[in-house]
């Protein structure tokens, strides 16, 4: 039990790893680097923009059926797709096989993440344990995050599988899933502001209370 009691939030190693932690996992989302997500997005913007003579937007079903000359004349059926669009389905492609995950192993990842959760919690807040408050406050919105990730993974994994099934066209899923993609960026960056704060006023007020760690 002394153990567990160690100093956290006086100390600057915590809180570098709590920064250093969201750093990391806001550097990608489901493997595809954000540069990736940015150019696309871009990309995809001023395709929409250079279609609006039309009044349609890329990806839209109007758009597909006046594209289909444009894309007849590319020769490969995709010249109404940016390249970053095709780049972002290729890094999709490859990285949403690693987020598919069994019924039975995820029902035993969510019992042994719970279970770790709830031992934490009750170890910091029920028993006032200072290190296992802290790994609450890093711990939980990170695991928050994960079933973010996975969420977002089973809601663009049919977009690829249409695609490649020419149940709708390229762009269209390009521009779907950057669209998502982006939303859960914006999420991301929310919930790591809101655990960072969290972690802040409680670090503070537990320094405060215990100015000699105890």
């Amino acid at each position: 039990m002394r153990l567990l009691d160690l100093r956290s939030f006086s100390s600057v190693w915590y809180w570098l790893a709590l920064l250093s932690a969201w750093t990391i996992v806001g550097r990608g989302m489901l493997g595809v680097p954000g540069e990736v997500l940015h150019r696309a997005r871009v990309a995809l913007r001023a395709a929409g923009e250079a279609a609006g003579g039309t009044g349609v937007e890329p990806g839209d079903k109007a758009a597909d059926d006046a594209g289909d000359k444009t894309r007849n004349d590319a020769g490969g059926g995709t010249g109404a797709v940016p390249v970053e669009g095709l780049l972002l389905l290729d890094w999709l492609s490859l990285t949403l096989p690693r987020w598919r995950v069994a019924p039975t192993d995820g029902a035993i990842l969510a019992a042994v993440g719970a279970f770790i959760l709830t031992s934490l919690v009750v170890l910091g807040f029920g028993y006032g344990l200072e290190l296992a408050q802290a790994m609450v406050l890093l711990a939980a919105p990170l695991a928050v995050l994960l079933l973010m990730r996975v969420r977002l993974a089973q809601r663009l994994r049919p977009l690829l599988d249409d695609a490649h099934a020419g149940r709708i066209t390229a762009a269209r899923a390009a521009d779907a899933a950057a669209a998502a993609m982006t939303r859960h960026r914006l999420q991301a960056v929310v919930l790591s502001m809101l655990a960072v704060a969290a972690a802040a006023v409680r670090g503070t007020w537990w320094v405060i209370m215990h100015p000699y760690g105890f």
